[in-house]
């Protein structure tokens, strides 16, 4: 059956539409077993079968992937490395789909072969191939072909990482399929952590930074990915982000804190943030210290996370839920209403914005109102219009009287007098200005 093979690819080779000739061979192939096909590996010339991919008919092309498969799987994976790497090539860009798995999974065979993994590590021109061939189902494949050069020698480690491969396939992972793209992110780079262990690496390139303006597409609308799958899934990609907000590097930290947001903008993520313990009560402890002491623009970005953090819709404020956000707030700091006080009468208006956002984060919740409503003189703050001069700092402003006056426990909690206040400051809209009353002097002009 072997030998019947060969004759019917010599006869493929020959003519110039060998349709007939390509079904027979396949058919004879399906039976021939792969140990036969081994023996005959070097008589197997595979070039006219790659040559007719590139005809555009689609039963050619489908007969053509069929036979080079089980052709291929009898070839040596060194062989193939060496000897059909331009078609190899050819096949990453070629339209048809089924062609490009055909080659990756030849790449996949080649790159688990300690022996033929060299070959590709020598062909640049295959390598970058393999980054730009990647879309569909394709990507996951791609992305596992990386990882695993990645981590065949701290050389394929470092060429794949200097020569710019990472980088360019995270550059890959932005269409519109975030979900999948995401998911395909995540995991490469988490893979990847586990040789690389360098979060100065992965934030120099931009990795985490990248991730983390992927996750922000979960929370576009239409998206039901949720932080929960991320955060149990690849627990290292946590741990790393969790590890960045330590840094020195204002540019690590600002991206730590801005994913931390963003995974605990809603219940689940939350809940998956709680499970991390102690772990994360120092990270809300360092949140708070930086939303004082770091520069303007950090501080602005930790303020933005702790609202992200804190916030409740109405309809989800379990008890369970209450009780966390406070322990949340508390460990922030020592006072973390003075400390938000005190940011927010700092001179630069997007800081006494973003404090303002936190407190309207927690505006709606008992445990977070009676606090204001205690703090000496806070709730003469919150009604002051005096305070703000710009139209931004008003909205601010509006917003977190808004919050407070349309919640169901306000009245009971801050007195009536004091809820007939917030009232009429929402009734006469964010940028009211008390009339001045002038008195006519007599004998004046």
């Amino acid at each position: 059956m072997a030998a019947q093979a060969l004759a019917l690819l010599r006869e493929v080779a020959r003519l110039e539409a060998p349709l007939e000739e390509l079904r027979a061979l396949h058919s004879v192939l399906q039976a021939v077993p792969l140990n036969e096909l081994r023996e005959q590996a070097a008589e197997l010339r595979l070039g006219p079968l790659f040559s007719l991919l590139n005809e555009n008919h689609r039963e050619k092309t489908a007969l053509c992937v069929s036979i080079l498969e089980r052709l291929l799987q009898a070839m040596e994976p060194v062989h193939v490395a060496r000897n059909l790497r331009v078609d190899l090539q050819r096949g990453l860009i070629h339209p048809d789909d089924s062609v490009k798995i055909l080659t990756l999974s030849q790449i996949g065979r080649i790159v688990e072969n300690s022996d033929a993994v060299t070959e590709i590590l020598n062909n640049a021109e295959l390598l970058k191939q393999i980054v730009y061939c990647i879309g569909g189902e394709n990507l996951s494949v791609a992305k596992a072909l990386i990882v695993e050069i990645s981590s065949v020698s701290p050389e394929s480690l470092n060429y794949c990482t200097t020569s710019g491969l990472v980088t360019q396939l995270l550059r890959e992972l932005t269409g519109e399929d975030v979900l999948v793209r995401c998911s395909t992110c995540i995991e490469m780079v988490t893979s990847l952590a586990y040789i690389i262990m360098d979060e100065q690496y992965l934030a120099q390139e931009g990795v985490i930074d990248q991730i983390s303006n992927i996750i922000a597409g979960f929370y576009l609308p239409g998206r039901n990915m949720i932080p929960q799958q991320i955060c149990e899934r690849y627990p290292i990609f946590v741990e790393k982000v969790f590890e960045m907000t330590e840094s020195q590097d204002p540019t690590m930290t600002g991206v730590a804190v801005d994913t931390v947001g963003i995974l605990g903008s809603n219940v689940e993520g939350k809940q998956v943030l709680q499970k991390t313990g102690t772990r994360f009560e120092r990270l809300l402890m360092r949140i708070g210290h930086q939303s004082k002491n770091a520069p303007v623009e950090l501080k602005i970005r930790c303020l933005d996370a702790i609202s992200s953090l804190l916030y409740l819709p109405p309809e989800q404020q379990t008890d369970d839920l209450l009780r966390m956000t406070e322990s949340w707030f508390s460990a922030l700091s020592r006072d973390p209403l003075e400390l938000f006080r005190g940011i927010s009468s700092q001179p630069f208006p997007e800081l006494h914005c973003a404090a303002l956002k936190v407190f309207t984060a927690i505006a709606n919740q008992p445990w977070a109102q009676k606090l204001m409503f205690n703090s000496p003189g806070f709730v003469e703050y919150v009604v002051d219009r005096s305070v703000e001069h710009d139209k931004a700092s008003k909205d601010a402003k509006y917003e977190l009287v808004k919050a407070l006056a349309n919640s169901k426990t306000i009245a009971e909690i801050f007195g009536n007098p004091n809820y007939l206040r917030l009232r009429t400051y929402l009734s006469e809209g964010p940028y009211y200005v008390k009339p001045v009353s002038t008195t006519a002097v007599e004998g004046a002009e």
